[in-house]
């Protein structure tokens, strides 16, 4: 399926980091950063009402880590596309972090790999 837009819910605790994430994304217009939220309750519950088309999500968050906040959003909302933007490096939780989302973008490279990661995800 092609998507002629996509809405994006952005959820990390750091802001100088979500404003980077934002600034990269209004690169392509066909992205809107519809909410962003700083912890993985507030994921669980914005993924729900707002129903986006992709979730960027740490894993680190405050109140409920990224991987439980994926496990809910996943039933709450299958349809979302989950893309994890982490510092995380065991390879153990980034296997976690792969088989409940699609795709997995170190921090570190997201300003390289960002962009590609969410257009292959949504498949332009």
């Amino acid at each position: 399926m092609a998507f002629l837009s996509a809405t994006i819910l952005l959820v990390d605790d750091y802001e100088p980091w979500r404003r980077f994430v934002v600034s990269r994304l209004k690169r392509d217009p066909r992205l809107q950063v519809v909410c962003e939220v700083e912890d993985g309750l507030e994921a669980i519950e914005k993924a729900e009402e707002l129903q986006p088309d992709l979730i960027l999500l740490d894993i680190g968050l405050p109140n409920l880590n990224g991987l439980e906040a994926a496990r809910q959003i996943r039933t709450l909302v299958p349809k979302s596309k989950i893309i994890f933007v982490s510092h995380e490096s065991s390879s153990d939780v980034v296997q976690e972090a792969m088989a409940l989302g699609e795709a997995y973008v170190a921090k570190f490279d997201a300003a390289s790999e960002l962009l590609t990661a969410v257009n292959a995800i949504l498949q332009w």
